[in-house]
């Protein structure tokens, strides 16, 4: 497994496992309708490193951002989001690219990285707290879940 800093063009490979990730509405705030050319704004924004996953054969499985989240005295602070093509979840493949990006955001000169909104039914939070994430809070009812229902945002947090 090939984890490297994205180009423009691996886009194209990513846009299917992201459209279908979001489409199912579970684990993202994005709005699940939303188009190609505004998903790739927001993956791909200049401002973010974007890394992808390669399987032996050079297939793109799994991709990941990686930013500040806060901007002037604070943009120590960085966030990302990560994605992994549903196909090829449970083989490690989204720790892997976690661990890559966290050492990335330190070699990158960040202090701690946040994440926003984790969907508390989402089964990256248990990851997340394997890999020394704590929740700071969750806001009660901020997601409408397709399944669940009504479910609360997980605001993590974890110092590099």
């Amino acid at each position: 497994m090939l984890i490297r800093d994205a180009k423009s063009d691996d886009w194209d490979r990513i846009w299917p496992f992201w459209q279908r990730i979001v489409a199912a509405g579970e684990t993202y705030t994005w709005d699940p309708d939303t188009p190609e050319p505004a998903a790739r704004a927001l993956w791909m924004a200049p401002a973010n490193r974007v890394f992808v996953v390669e399987d032996p054969e050079g297939a793109v499985v799994a991709s990941a951002y990686l930013r500040p989240n806060y901007g002037g005295p604070a943009a120590g602070i960085a966030n990302a989001a990560f994605m992994v093509d549903p196909e090829r979840a449970g083989r490690g493949t989204g720790r892997r690219l976690a661990e890559h990006v966290l050492e990335q955001a330190r070699a990158d000169g960040y202090t701690g990285m946040v994440f926003n909104a984790v969907v508390e039914t989402n089964p990256a939070v248990r990851l997340w707290e394997s890999l020394g994430f704590r929740i700071l809070g969750t806001v009660p009812g901020a997601f409408r879940h397709p399944v669940h229902g009504t479910v609360g945002l997980n605001v993590m947090f974890r110092e590099l």
